[in-house]
């Protein structure tokens, strides 16, 4: 065989980082900790499990998961390689039930190669590396060729080979193959040449072979002696880019009245680079820079999303577009002015990504799903601007952990604590403006008495540091989260504090501008 005992260990290995090393040493190692364990305790571990219970208990995990126990010992390689093991997986991801009897090659290398075909194959419209081994390089080699036996759809041109061509990559006898495709053949050739379409060609192979499970069986066959070198590298690279290029096929790749809709939704009420957004669909665009416009993409592309399944995760990534498109139909169908509307917007698809964000990293989330979330956290934004009165108080509170708390939950009393908030920023400000603090105005320095203002929003950003802007903050964040008059006090202390010593130092500086005058005089 072509490839050995350890290469399907090999397929996964970016997958398995945390596993340093080559398996074998990895083994060696594990060996030897096993033989020291005993000796130092009497507790009986897992390997102590006889052959047939441990296959029972490794039926339950996948074929990743089996790969990575697999990789652990010497023992546990054994086992995780028993063919009842992969012959189910070959029935349960593929669809044909596995026969050593027929096949010369083990249930495990059968399991691998398929793996990475069909992944490869299913990324084809945005596999670019694939799109030039089968479509730039002709003729196509026998091995690609071997390979599309299995797919029923190939966008490639009509099949014309000689009848021992056929027989050998299909496996359909000449007798089997009808007159009609039968083509003239050259003067000089003596070969019998048939063209077929691919389709045709499929269903003809699925009744000669008698079902498809013997079509994979015979291309298992066939294939066994090759060179898989080149296969594994093409599914190397796809794992490495694939939610790369899924995501950028997806985003650029619609047709034409779908892409314009799709970038004004992707936009919509964003605030973005324009000359990074003019190079849109083109071969300079920053697609990095777009995905960071939305948390859900910058989760996708970092394979976040169902579980890391680029095929599940981009349906997510749809679904919520298209939920965007409803919220933005339904946003500027009300008489709403422009801030407000934006507002809405963002603050909803905040919530509604903070919500689902759990449940879009393990499954699918769908239109439905999203817009009923959405419907639910667009009426808490609303609720939520009531309550602050104003755009300037909405805009305040936007950062206050209540009113995060209040989105998630939908609970009243974060409505509370929020008019709270705004009642003594209110008293702070009212403080600071009273006629007796006019020279405290004065003194103050500017970034100081900016905290002080009403409007002004003191994020978490702000806390740290040394400054005394970001002492201030601090004692400002505690009096209006916690309401007590003692953090109010220290407030009035501090910045009494600081008013006094620019006095101070506005007196010692006068005070030396004097005395040079006078000595000059």
């Amino acid at each position: 065989m072509a490839f050995g005992i350890g290469q399907w260990e090999k397929e996964l290995h970016d997958q398995l980082p945390m596993l340093d090393g080559s398996p074998q040493k990895r083994a060696e190692e594990l060996d030897w900790k096993e033989a020291v364990v005993p000796c130092q305790s009497s507790c009986r571990g897992m390997l102590d499990l006889s052959d047939e219970v441990l296959v029972l208990i490794l039926r339950l995990l996948d074929p990743i998961s089996l790969l990575n126990t697999g990789r652990t010992c010497r023992a546990l390689f054994r086992v995780c390689s028993c063919s009842s093991l992969w012959t189910r997986h070959c029935q349960k991801f593929f669809g044909f039930a596995f026969s050593s009897a027929t096949s010369s090659i083990t249930p495990k290398d059968a399991f691998r190669l398929l793996h990475m075909w069909k992944n490869l194959y299913r990324t084809l419209p945005c596999n670019r590396s694939l799109q030039e081994k089968l479509f730039t390089e002709l003729p196509l080699g026998k091995y690609w060729i071997q390979w599309l036996v299995l797919e029923e759809i190939v966008p490639l041109p009509s099949v014309k080979l000689p009848d021992y061509d056929i027989e050998q990559l299909w496996g359909i006898k000449k007798e089997a193959l009808e007159e009609t495709h039968k083509e003239e053949p050259e003067e000089t050739s003596t070969d019998c040449i048939f063209k077929y379409d691919w389709r045709e060609l499929y269903n003809l192979t699925i009744t000669h072979h008698g079902g498809f499970g013997n079509v994979l069986q015979y291309v298992l066959n066939q294939q066994m002696d090759n060179d898989h070198g080149e296969l594994e590298g093409m599914y190397r690279l796809y794992y490495q880019f694939r939610f790369q290029w899924q995501f950028s096929y997806w985003l650029f790749k619609q047709p034409k009245p779908v892409d314009r809709q799709l970038r004004t939704i992707y936009l919509q009420w964003k605030k973005y680079n324009k000359r990074k957004i003019s190079s849109w669909g083109t071969a300079f665009c920053d697609v990095k820079y777009l995905v960071s416009l939305h948390h859900i993409t910058s989760d996708y592309w970092k394979g976040k999303l169902a579980k890391g399944d680029e095929n599940i995760g981009i349906q997510t990534v749809e679904n919520y577009f298209s939920m965007c498109k409803s919220l933005m139909a339904w946003i500027l169908g009300r008489d709403w002015g422009r801030l407000k509307c934006r507002k809405v917007y963002h603050d909803t698809l905040d919530g509604v990504y903070r919500v689902l964000k759990k449940e879009m990293h393990t499954t699918l989330i769908d239109h439905e799903h999203f817009w009923q979330v959405a419907k639910i956290q667009m009426a808490r934004v609303c609720k939520l601007e009531e309550t602050a009165v104003n755009y300037v108080n909405w805009k305040m509170i936007d950062s206050v952990p209540y009113y995060r708390l209040y989105m998630v939950s939908g609970n009243s009393v974060y409505l509370d604590h929020i008019k709270g908030f705004l009642q003594r920023k209110r008293l702070i400000n009212n403080w600071i403006c009273q006629e007796e603090n006019a020279w405290v105005r004065l003194l103050l320095p500017e970034e100081l008495y900016q905290l002080l203002e009403f409007d002004t929003k003191i994020c978490e950003g702000n806390l740290h540091g040394d400054t005394l802007s970001a002492h201030l903050s601090r004692i400002i964040w505690l009096y209006l989260h916690s309401g007590q008059q003692l953090y109010m006090e220290a407030v009035k202390g501090f910045v009494l504090e600081c008013a006094q010593a620019s006095l101070g130092y506005y007196t010692s500086v006068t005070l030396g501008f004097y005395t040079q005058f006078v000595h000059l005089n």
